[in-house]
């Protein structure tokens, strides 16, 4: 396939499935598959193999998701979003940097990584993100936002403008994601509180 529309296939792929993943459609997830399988020819062909092996952890992740959703839709098909406790927060993004930083390793030793370090890093960091968003945490998508951000500048480095841009895309997603659920967490905790 030629790699500019595999990109722009890709690229719009991914758009649909998280923009259906902010407001909470169950869509979300087959749609994630299709985007993350995509994304894995990009990333191979642009030698980002820690991101090539993201979408292969990506698709264990929405399969994940994609079931714990099913038990968890209200009837009309969205999802009740849960608080996410403290130490649960610290102990994700502890495994998660130890995991960015033996992935690095491993990346900028045994293999010709375009960006070996930065790459594991954020992939590591994406699978806490993505962990956060199967188990229905609202701050998944402020470490969405800030993997982006870094994102954004990684893939312009790499010359794979379409996916750059879809970050910034990403970032305006992230932002209507996080308000959404937001919304969606402070109207659960209110239905739980007690009348004062």
């Amino acid at each position: 396939m030629n790699p500019a529309l595999l990109e722009w296939s890709a690229v719009i792929a991914s758009a649909l499935g998280v923009w259906l993943m902010a407001q909470r459609r169950m869509l979300a997830w087959p749609v994630g598959l299709i985007s993350v399988g995509l994304y894995a020819l990009v990333f191979a062909e642009a030698r980002l193999y820690s991101d090539t092996l993201l979408q292969c952890a990506f698709a264990a992740f929405l399969l994940y998701g994609w079931l714990n959703w099913r038990k968890q839709s209200q009837a009309e098909g969205r999802i009740i979003i849960t608080p996410l406790p403290a130490h649960q927060w610290t102990r994700d993004l502890g495994i998660g940097i130890a995991f960015g930083i033996a992935l690095g390793a491993a990346m900028h030793s045994w293999t010709n990584a375009a960006l070996p370090w930065l790459d594991a890093m954020l992939a590591a960091l994406s699978l806490v993100a993505q962990w956060w968003q199967a188990r229905r945490h609202t701050a998944a998508w402020w470490l969405w936002i800030a993997v982006d951000v870094v994102y954004v500048g990684m893939y312009a480095v790499k010359s794979l403008h379409a996916t750059a841009w879809l970050y910034v895309v990403f970032l305006g997603l992230a932002a209507m994601g996080l308000r959404a659920w937001k919304k969606e967490e402070n109207r659960g905790q209110s239905r739980v509180s007690p009348a004062t």
